[in-house]
Parts: C-alpha cells; structure tokens; sequence
C-alpha cells in the first residue's frame, strides 16, 4: 500500500513539474535549456522534478521586497491605482458636497 501511494506521488509530481517546465518560458528558466531539465525531470525520479521545482524556474514572490511584474491587459479595478485614487476623491467629495448641504439646511 505505502509503495503504491509513493509511486502514484513520485508520478503526480513527475507530471507536475514536467508541466511546469514545458509551459514556462525561456526567458524565466535557469541554469540548463529547457529540453535538458525535461530530460532530467523525466529521467531522475524525484530529485530532477525537486531540483527543477526550486532551482529550475524563476520564482516571483509577493512581499519580501521583490515586486512581481505587471501582467498584460487589462486589470480589476481594485487593482488599478488611479482608479482606487479617483474613487477617493469623489468619495470625499461626495462627502463635502453632503456636508455643505446639510449646514445650508440648519441655516435656512
């Protein structure tokens, strides 16, 4: 049973990172041509998928003060800062407008 349970891990992740290399770009992948970390996943169970999942591929991590890069396209709204900033000028404009109003109501 645990035999199984590693094999059918040793396959999912064989599968996993050849996926990962195939479908990464050449500009982002270290170290060896993209057709010799396919190789040396393919061939070497575990160690070449492990090494290719920590050493083959430029990672971008969130926060530590690396930046990822902007993706193409268009983005979501709350992504966009101008939009996030426009969005607050006319909240609080919004708000002065209510404000000035209501002083002009007590007044009457």
């Amino acid at each position: 049973m645990a035999r199984g349970i590693i094999a059918v891990l040793s396959i999912a992740l064989t599968v996993f990172a050849l996926a990962d290399c195939v479908q990464t770009g050449d500009d982002k992948i270290r170290g060896l041509p993209k057709w010799a970390w396919i190789v040396l996943i393919v061939l070497i169970p575990w160690v070449g998928p492990i090494t290719w999942l920590f050493v083959g591929r430029e990672r971008t991590f969130g926060g530590g003060g690396e930046t990822q890069p902007r993706r193409k396209g268009p983005t979501a709204p709350d992504e966009d800062p101008d939009f996030l900033r426009r969005l607050d000028e006319d909240i609080r404009r919004e708000r002065r407008e209510q404000k000035q109003r209501d002083q002009d109501e007590t007044e009457s």
